[in-house]
């Protein structure tokens, strides 16, 4: 199969490389929505100190690999 060349003689990215690509930027945006909706319920429910912060992490992990998953596999179709 030949190589993709763009316009000034770069190649293009594999589809591998397009996937990581997508599950990074999901996992990324995942994350900052998870921070954000974390960051409210923890605090609505009473939650402080380290409770608080292992409860953001926790929805934030959650959230950046829901996102990125569903991102890699919308890069993937896309390949």
């Amino acid at each position: 199969m030949p190589v993709a060349v763009g316009p000034y003689g770069q190649s293009q990215p594999s589809c591998f490389d397009r996937v990581k690509m997508g599950f990074v930027m999901g996992c990324a945006v995942g994350m900052a929505a998870g921070a954000l909706f974390g960051t409210f319920s923890c605090l609505r429910i009473g939650m402080r100190g380290r409770e608080l912060m292992g409860g953001i992490g926790k929805t934030m992990m959650q959230g950046g690999g829901t996102f990125g998953t569903f991102m890699a596999i919308g890069m993937g179709i896309r390949c």
